[in-house]
């Protein structure tokens, strides 16, 4: 597998799936190896649970922070270079997570003459409400399109997703795949004694601070409950390019005393913060998945999210949550407020997610889906065959 983040390098939810899928994989009886980014915080060869993790140096040569594209592609090319640490090992499949190792993932697929299977987390074309601005947006769908053509299967985490990568990038249906995200239920549940503990009227959201992941609703809706809901605040936890916006937005609304702008908060400190919490919201208004709302349904706090994209499919219907309609701060602030004062809301949202996280979510599930992608990409070819990797465009199945 290939993921230009995996734990401790956490940047978004590529890491948590790529590290819960390689270890469900291994305690399956299969070997695992992951190629990712050099981190300060883990060795550049280590053998964690299993899983044989190698990390490339990418300092050099320094290309500008603003070139996304071309920082990526010179990664690829030390990613790359990781393949000769393995010696004679080789695998059968090469999962390529995301446009990011693209590059990467083509070549040491070829070289070995091993499938390649890529992951589609999102899409620039989705990032952008449904067009593809020109500049950085133009090049990365560019590479995404590529991407999706050079692999001989492609997996998406939502219904969602594989309309829109099947309708975006014109590939035949049987080549795309929905295998959802998972959660390991371990790490986020609260123990025995925080399970007793009366829960705080706390609201609670964390992810990347990018303008698609809806902060600015919440923010807005925690206003519009201060005389509602008797002590209320909110902790929103993650660093990116909207932070600097949605903090000159709390000031000058004067949320600044109702909403943290927590920054970077370690694994412990979340869960620390999710078990305390009494409601874990998640606003976006494009979300292909949403793994963060596994995470707060699995460590009890009842979840509240947008009704978008693959969020819509893990809630609608379940019982595991509350919906509203993304943008809409008010009807945000009317499902928090219910979740907050209702004691018979909030303990039916809890029941009923962790029976829902327990029948679909887990790891193990989720590893068995892949595999069977898996081996389907291993296996000759009894249908229509898949397009040619050496054509230069897509064949188009309408």
């Amino acid at each position: 597998m290939l993921s230009w983040e995996y734990p401790p390098l956490v940047v978004g939810g590529i890491a948590a799936h790529v590290d819960g899928l390689a270890r469900a994989m291994v305690r399956d009886g299969h070997e695992v190896v992951v190629l990712s980014l050099h981190t300060n915080d883990a060795a550049d060869d280590v053998v964690v649970e299993g899983v044989r993790i190698l990390r490339a140096n990418i300092d050099l040569p320094w290309l500008p922070d603003d070139n996304l594209v071309g920082r990526m592609a010179s990664a690829n090319h030390q990613i790359t270079q990781l393949a000769v640490h393995l010696g004679s090992w080789r695998p059968d499949v090469v999962h390529a997570h995301d446009w990011l190792v693209s590059w990467a993932g083509d070549t040491i697929s070829t070289l070995w003459s091993v499938p390649l299977v890529a992951t589609i987390h999102a899409t620039e074309r989705g990032r952008h409400g449904g067009h593809v601005p020109p500049g950085m947006p133009a090049a990365i769908n560019a590479v995404e399109w590529w991407l999706t053509y050079q692999a001989a299967h492609v997996i998406c985490c939502s219904q969602f997703m594989v309309r829109e990568v099947i309708s975006g990038f014109e590939l035949p249906p049987s080549k795309v795949h929905m295998v959802p995200n998972g959660v390991d239920l371990s790490v986020w549940e609260p123990n025995p004694v925080e399970v007793d503990l009366p829960r705080e009227a706390l609201v609670v959201a964390w992810g990347r601070v990018q303008y698609e992941k809806g902060f600015q609703v919440l923010a807005r809706a925690i206003g519009s409950l201060r005389h509602r809901v008797p002590g209320i605040r909110c902790v929103i936890a993650g660093r990116g390019s909207y932070l600097a916006e949605l903090q000159s937005q709390i000031d000058i609304e004067g949320l600044s005393d109702l909403v943290n702008l927590a920054g970077f908060v370690s694994d412990e400190d979340l869960r620390d913060l999710l078990h305390r919490a009494g409601c874990g919201v998640i606003p976006s208004l494009y979300e292909p998945f949403g793994i963060v709302a596994l995470e707060s349904m699995a460590s009890g706090a009842p979840t509240v999210v947008a009704r978008t994209g693959g969020l819509a499919e893990i809630i609608d219907g379940s019982g595991a949550g509350l919906l509203f309609e993304p943008g809409n701060h008010h009807d945000l602030a009317d499902r928090i407020e219910e979740v907050l004062t209702d004691r018979a809301v909030s303990v039916g949202l809890q029941q009923t997610a962790a029976r829902v996280l327990a029948a679909r979510y887990t790891w193990d599930a989720i590893a068995q889906t892949t595999l069977s992608v898996y081996t389907t990409a291993v296996s000759p070819v009894t249908e229509a065959p898949l397009p040619s990797r050496d054509a230069k465009r897509p064949t188009v199945q309408r």
